[in-house]
């Protein structure tokens, strides 16, 4: 199963998060799992980071340091996804959750979110909320 983790999501299975719920866990552990983190991941990552967010605690280098370590495979942006953001339903106006179900759509993947907004996309969608 190719699983999309969303931004927050990948950041809190990287420091065993109590945030993480037992279903995110169990899926990203699953021997059938191939995780993958989106470039727009890292993107957001670096600008929030960048920004001097707090809840953006690492940098992008960082980020993309701790993905490889812990053998997550990093999915580009295609202009295909990015044309895919535009037949989406705006349940959501996040830029980068938008870009993350249009990639999960295309490819196919499961995204692995825990925003209530992104898991209302639907059959691509896990929510994974403890």
């Amino acid at each position: 199963m190719n699983l999309l983790l969303d931004t927050h999501i990948a950041l809190w299975a990287l420091v065993d998060s109590p945030r993480l719920s037992a279903f995110a866990r169990e899926r990203i552990l699953s021997p059938e799992a191939t995780v993958w983190i989106s470039a727009a991941s890292v993107w957001e990552i670096a600008i929030k980071h960048g920004l001097g967010r707090g809840d953006m605690p690492i940098s992008g280098k960082q980020a993309v340091d701790f993905f490889r370590v812990a053998g997550y495979r990093f999915l580009p942006i295609s202009g295909e996804h990015a044309r895919l953001v535009e037949e989406l339903p705006h349940h959501h106006g996040d830029p980068f959750d938008r870009l993350l179900v249009a990639q999960a759509r295309h490819e196919p993947m499961r995204l692995l979110t825990q925003d209530p907004k992104v898991a209302s996309y639907g059959a691509w969608i896990d929510f994974a909320v403890s």
